[in-house]
């Protein structure tokens, strides 16, 4: 009689919905689909810097990570109605964002630059001062600090916000805005492919690059945080800055 109750529990316990990332059989990272070199979409696939990261984390830690093309403007939002788990794709982190969502720690810094057309004679000071239009990709973190700067130190240009960082070079090269506003790495990807060229700095302060979930998932916080010190101690780290040819500036 004993042995059967033991088994009756045994088999009760087997049958409880597993807890914590266990339960999950699948987390989405939603991520920007055209952010070369760290989130991209190339022929239907993940690709990029932050792809490999994530997926080297869930492989040592036994998670199974999908990629899901997420509008820029909306991520944070749709991460905190947790219809993603995370955030892996050169998301900045800001005091606005991390009253929003948890952060990993660091594993990147950037700065901006200013990108003009090849044959373009517009000097920094009037890109700056000047009064021009800058475009710059709408739910950035870059868009929100030069909207800021707006004022300060002579600061006088109008922002053209788009859906994404092609079609604000596209408008550069068709002559439809003065310059272009994006993160260095970024603006690597776009060289070879557009007549452009970066004319300085955008004067607005360095950024960091983190992981970003939920506040109120902490244990996947800690997984995240776990592997990416591990990974970073790893050699497949340099690995990685050598194969998506990422350097600090």
């Amino acid at each position: 009689m004993l042995k059967k109750i033991l088994c009756s529990a045994v088999l009760a316990l087997l049958m409880l919905p597993a807890s914590g990332l266990m339960a999950q059989t699948e987390l989405i990272n939603g991520i920007d689909a055209a952010y070369p070199p760290f989130a991209f979409i190339d022929k239907g696939e993940a690709k990029g810097f932050d792809i490999d990261m994530i997926n080297w984390i869930a492989q040592k830690k036994g998670l199974n990570v999908v990629h899901k093309d997420i509008p820029w403007e909306s991520i944070i939002t749709t991460l905190k109605e947790k219809k993603i788990n995370l955030i892996a794709s050169g998301l900045s982190v800001t005091e606005e964002r991390a009253q929003q969502v948890a952060f990993s720690i660091p594993y990147w810094k950037i700065q901006q630059v200013v990108l003009i057309k090849n044959d373009s004679t517009i000097t920094l000071d009037t890109v700056l001062k000047g009064g021009s239009t800058i475009g710059l990709q709408n739910g950035t973190s870059d868009l929100a600090s030069m909207e800021e700067a707006i004022g300060v130190d002579g600061r006088n240009y109008t922002i053209q916000g788009y859906q994404s960082a092609n079609l604000a070079v596209e408008d550069l090269v068709n002559g439809r805005v003065d310059a272009v506003v994006m993160n260095n790495p970024k603006a690597e990807e776009f060289l070879p492919l557009f007549p452009i060229k970066v004319l300085g700095l955008a004067g607005i302060p360095e950024e960091e690059y983190a992981v970003a979930v939920s506040k109120d998932d902490p244990e996947l916080l800690a997984t995240i945080n776990e592997g990416l010190t591990e990974l970073m101690a790893d050699p497949y780290w340099q690995e990685l800055l050598k194969k998506w040819d990422i350097t600090n500036h």
